[in-house]
């Protein structure tokens, strides 16, 4: 279990950006930067705030992907999930990878070494199946070339 950062270390955080209009999404990127996540202890600091509900921040948590539980490993590596992808085996891929990993979607390894997300486009879909991994976007992987990406990272 990750670490969940009290009150004294959520309150400046938000506090930074009261004077922004529409302050909430700048709120949660700072937060996910400094911890890594988005702690759960802070949907009720945020909402009362910004006279929110709990539901409202937690519905804007869980709408965008980027938003974490928990913090991701060393290494993030994004499968593409959209049409153009699974047009040309991109499931079947992100499956195996999975499989050889031990892991879920939204899994990180025992080592800490790296977290698996799925993404909806990449805007490689010319490329496809495409990945990224921490931030690099690569197209027309196939299991070969996932592993000697991963291994090129040192994962």
């Amino acid at each position: 279990m990750h670490p969940q950062p009290s009150d004294q270390e959520i309150r400046p955080v938000i506090e930074a950006h009261l004077h922004l209009e529409g302050p909430l999404l700048p709120i949660l990127h700072d937060l996910q930067a400094r911890f890594g996540f988005i702690p759960d202890a802070a949907r009720g600091v945020i909402a009362e705030a910004l006279n929110l509900s709990v539901a409202e921040v937690v519905g804007v948590i869980s709408f965008y992907h980027d938003f974490r539980k928990a913090p991701a490993g060393q290494h993030v590596l994004k499968l593409c999930r959209a049409e153009a992808c699974q047009s040309v085996g991109s499931e079947g891929l992100a499956q195996r990878v999975l499989a050889n990993l031990g892991l879920e979607w939204h899994g990180t390894t025992a080592d800490g070494k790296l977290t698996v997300e799925p993404v909806y486009c990449l805007g490689l879909c010319a490329c496809a199946p495409a990945l990224m991994l921490d931030g690099v976007v690569h197209g027309r992987v196939d299991d070969a070339g996932v592993v000697a990406i991963l291994e090129e990272a040192g994962v």
